[in-house]
């Protein structure tokens, strides 16, 4: 299961610290064929296009399909594609589709389905809105494929056409990818290895899929969200339960089968359990980050950003996040230790020693009028609600008039 809060949980710690990824579950009896799924969060939203929520994207690799997926070594490979090719300019890109894609209403997917995708998920998406600059024409090829062709060359094409996280590009039928970018659609019909069982939905409790029995997945091994997607249960329930300790007794009790992201505290209570399995399901670690609204004050003005930035302790947030230091690292790179793009430019900023009062200057040369600041707290989500906790308290340090909001 890919998850990390690059999959944009509310963020409220330094830079780019980051937080181990742990899973938890009970296995689950061989008879049942049902996995019952403790989830994130509530799935208040279906369509994986109009929001950049992870519980929805992480809905959206159940449903449906891409074009391209990225492997273990960060490497984009072909998933609904069989074929591609380049021509040496690197101006125009052909593809054809695998044989056997269908949709789950029992129509094939076609060109003209991945070129209205496309352009849906160019329309709300950065790395896409960045393809369309260079955009010359997109067009299906028949039934079996599309062309792109580029006003000039865009090396990151096939990174964006398998992109992993919020907004991946999913693969939907013409008549709902022609769905306005900025409103829902109304159906979910993917040609993704689970259905949507739409008469099962219950918000605020229950999501539920079954095996698509019509399903070919690749021939290759699964690599991250590459490869071959073998299903080997016929349904799966995601549940929502808001209270912690409701979710460690029900993974006590058997009544749940995994739970994706239990909050540091309770994990001495499920290592307790023989029953129940504790186990990273990640190799990555997961970064998490202060977000200000650049467009409105007072953090439109750098300086106020800048002064926030020389008084952040990473290890604050990651002490009150996960506990015990084994279960954590700093990390002073914007981009995700661990990955090829990780760097320390910069890092000076996050590693130097803190000085309030010269935050608190810099506050005051900046002209601070007593401007109210809202923090967004996502209370459904342990992870993102302690980090408001921790970021308000510092912003309170500096003098700042703050307003910590409870909210989903």
């Amino acid at each position: 299961m890919a998850h990390g809060m690059t999959r944009r949980e509310f963020a409220a710690a330094a830079g780019a610290a980051t937080l181990a990824a742990y899973g938890f579950g009970a296995q689950a009896e061989d008879e049942k064929k049902t996995l019952r799924f403790i989830a994130q969060s509530d799935l208040r939203v279906l369509d994986p296009i109009w929001t950049t929520a992870y519980i929805t994207r992480n809905h959206g690799y159940m449903v449906f399909d891409t074009l391209f997926a990225i492997d273990a070594e960060f490497a984009p490979h072909p998933q609904m594609v069989s074929e591609h090719a380049i021509s040496p300019d690197k101006l125009t890109c052909q593809f054809k589709l695998r044989d056997g894609l269908a949709f789950h209403d029992g129509s094939p997917v076609r060109g003209v389905d991945c070129v209205a995708s496309v352009k849906r998920w160019m329309a709300r998406d950065g790395h896409g809105q960045a393809l369309a600059g260079v955009l010359d024409e997109i067009k299906p090829d028949g039934d079996n494929g599309f062309t792109i062709k580029l006003k000039e060359p865009f090396a990151l094409l096939l990174d964006g056409l398998g992109k992993v996280s919020s907004l991946a590009l999913f693969v939907m039928p013409e008549r709902l990818a022609n769905t306005d970018p900025f409103q829902q659609v109304t159906e979910m019909v993917g040609s993704g290895p689970f259905k949507f069982v739409k008469d099962e939905f219950e918000p605020g409790h229950r999501v539920v899929y079954v095996k698509n029995a019509d399903y070919v997945p690749r021939n290759e091994p699964p690599s991250w969200a590459s490869g071959g997607k073998v299903v080997k249960v016929d349904r799966v329930e995601w549940l929502y339960i808001p209270d912690a300790m409701t979710k460690v007794a029900a993974l006590n009790a058997g009544e749940a089968d995994w739970w994706e992201n239990p909050p540091a505290d309770v994990w001495p209570v499920l290592e307790a359990n023989p029953a129940v399995t504790v186990a990273r399901v990640d190799p990555l670690s997961a970064p998490i980050m202060v977000r200000f609204n650049h467009t409105q004050p007072p953090f439109d003005n750098p300086k106020m950003r800048q002064a926030v930035l020389s008084v952040v302790d990473q290890a604050d947030f990651l002490a009150a996040l996960a506990g015990d230091e084994k279960n954590w690292e700093r990390c002073a790179s914007f981009f995700t230790c661990g990955t090829p793009m990780a760097n320390d430019a910069g890092s000076a900023a996050l590693t130097g020693k803190r000085d309030f009062d010269k935050a608190k200057k810099m506050i005051a040369e900046g002209g601070y009028k007593g401007e109210r600041i809202v923090v967004m707290d996502a209370v459904d989500q342990p992870v993102a609600h302690t980090q408001a906790l921790v970021v308000t308290e510092l912003l309170k340090k500096l003098g700042f008039d703050v307003d910590l909001q409870a909210m989903d």
